[in-house]
């Protein structure tokens, strides 16, 4: 099983060289990758309500994803890259598929595009991009990517995106760039239909934030039931889990792990942040006593 780390976006201050130790001595680790969140917003919880917002309020640091990530291929040499996610409908495809290329390129072939669609209808608007079509516009953003990462020239005609021959240079070094879907939160314990339909069809692979039990069982089931109406092996998606290291002791991570796997993951990711851990010292310590206690993973 491999196993990930989730940069601690919020609790990672601006200190680049504190940056730069964390994800070095995380890759020193072994750790397989690390998982890059997105938000080029934050709201006023003022003037806005969502749950999220106690997180990713106007007031937390949350570094630009691909800018981030781009700087970590620099100072990294193995460890793949992932946007953990990046919420696509918000921005420009041929923009986005340009941006991962380059850094595809840079990296060495170490990234993985984590996409979902997102919660926060401020930053839609402030992007220019409208909340209310995003599920539906994410599927076609997923065709437009592969297309434009795989084919030099590319003529695109859908609902909403028109490509008239033209295409990327340099292209990525993996064709096409693996792309992951992010799904479920901790306030909305069943996402939507159409989302695992989504995953279902179109995903290289998925990264649920739900919990592993009976519940998330069913929500697994339905993902592998959408992928079989589209054709296609639910064995060979790649599933996720998050591992929340908060409150918990060694044992307590060996338990969700095994839960995760009972459900069919074939990797997790380790969740440092809302312990009020120091950063960096405080996440390295609790991620390399993760990473000691999954040696006793049934």
């Amino acid at each position: 099983m491999q196993v990930g780390a989730i940069f601690p976006q919020t609790e990672c201050g601006t200190d680049v060289a504190a940056i730069g130790e964390f994800v070095r001595v995380v890759e020193a680790m072994g750790y397989d990758h690390l998982f890059v969140a997105d938000h080029v917003l934050g709201a006023d919880p003022k003037f806005h309500s969502h749950p999220s917002l106690a997180n990713y309020s106007h007031e937390a640091v949350v570094h630009e994803a691909l800018t981030l990530i781009a700087y970590l291929a620099a100072i990294t040499s193995r460890i793949t890259l992932a946007t953990g996610i990046l919420i696509l409908p918000q921005r420009q495809t041929a923009l986005v598929a340009k941006q991962a290329a380059q850094i595809d390129v840079l990296s060495g072939g170490r990234l993985r595009l984590g996409i979902g669609v997102g919660w926060n209808a401020v930053e839609y608007e402030a992007l220019n991009e409208t909340f209310d079509n995003r599920g539906r516009r994410a599927a076609e953003q997923v065709a437009v990517l592969r297309a434009l990462w795989t084919q030099p020239v590319v003529e695109f005609r859908g609902e909403f995106h028109r490509i008239s021959h033209a295409g990327l240079n340099p292209m990525p070094i993996q064709r096409p760039i693996p792309i992951w879907f992010g799904v479920g939160s901790r306030d909305h314990a069943v996402p939507p239909e159409p989302a695992l339909r989504r995953i279902g069809r179109l995903a290289d692979g998925w990264s649920p934030n739900l919990t592993p039990d009976a519940n998330g069982g069913a929500i697994v089931a339905r993902v592998h039931q959408y992928a079989r109406d589209a054709g296609r092996d639910p064995v060979k998606l790649p599933m996720e889990g998050r591992i929340r290291l908060a409150g918990h002791d060694a044992s307590g991570w060996v338990k969700q792990v095994n839960a995760w796997k009972a459900l069919g993951a074939t990797s997790v990711i380790a969740e440092p942040r809302g312990a009020g851990l120091e950063f960096p010292d405080g996440h390295l310590d609790v991620l390399r006593r993760f990473k000691d206690a999954m040696k006793e993973v049934a």
